[in-house]
């Protein structure tokens, strides 16, 4: 019988996931089927033991994020630091296995991207879900400096006690950052965060972890219109994160770079 997987999340018509993951099988020779679930409010842990009878993983993605994580039976120090889970394998001894590939996806494609993070000042915009599960990936790269920043800075504060980075308000931001990583929803709806000119043009890495189908996010082309050196929207990091799913269940490294070749010319 083939191995079954899965992404569930609410909406889940729109997802990249199955396209990804059937090319990443094709390419490596791995016989899977890969399928979207839509999973009913409040429904997460009934869809996701119905699906798990016969499922060997399954990506999820929101809003289901915590409830992955709240229905795994033992979790990766990267979901434990992340407060939630986004990759789900079911072990040999029958139980699950929550991990989160979030964050060393952004590690993963920086590097590809030829950014160097051992000794790099990282300024993190944003103090939610998705900040969260970088911050982890980017201490364990022996970077100086993360600076947590967020329009509410109690919520940057909390966030970087967490993890023992410092915390930071837009007004008191100092220009003197390597990199930073746009880690809110803005470029969804077109707007910005308020960050300082200055501190953009004397950046040498700009990341949106949101992406679009040009490479081009709000964030992205404002970084570059105002001087800096490099950007990059987060299609990398999707591709990097599937692909460390695949290999957490299937043991097979999937070709990133074809496959983002491949992806972006769609």
């Amino acid at each position: 019988m083939t191995d079954r997987y899965a992404v569930f999340g609410n909406p889940i018509a729109h997802s990249l996931s199955p396209k990804i993951h059937a090319f990443f099988a094709k390419d490596t020779g791995e016989e899977l089927s890969y399928e979207p679930i839509l999973v009913p409010e409040g429904r997460f842990k009934e869809t996701a033991r119905e699906f798990f009878c016969d499922g060997k993983g399954c990506n999820v993605t929101v809003p289901c994020k915590l409830d992955a994580y709240d229905f795994a039976d033992i979790l990766t120090p990267y979901a434990e630091a992340a407060g939630a889970v986004n990759t789900l394998k079911k072990l040999e001894n029958g139980r699950i296995e929550g991990d989160n590939t979030d964050g060393r996806g952004l590690t993963a494609d920086l590097k590809r991207l030829g950014v160097k993070l051992d000794g790099a000042k990282i300024l993190v915009m944003g103090a939610g879900g998705a900040a969260r599960g970088i911050i982890r990936p980017l201490l364990d790269e022996s970077v100086a400096l993360v600076t947590v920043v967020n329009r509410t800075f109690e919520k940057a504060k909390k966030l970087a006690e967490h993890f023992g980075v410092q915390a930071c308000s837009y007004e008191d931001l100092s220009a003197n950052y390597n990199v930073i990583i746009n880690a809110t929803s803005t470029s969804l709806n077109g707007t910005l965060p308020p960050l300082a000119d200055e501190i953009l043009s004397k950046a040498s890495f700009a990341y949106d972890l949101m992406y679009k189908p040009n490479g081009e996010t709000t964030f992205t082309k404002k970084a570059l219109e105002k001087g800096c050196t490099k950007v990059a929207d987060g299609f990398g990091m999707l591709i990097m994160q599937a692909a460390l799913s695949f290999e957490l269940w299937r043991g097979v490294k999937p070709d990133v770079t074809k496959a983002i070749s491949y992806f972006r010319a769609c």
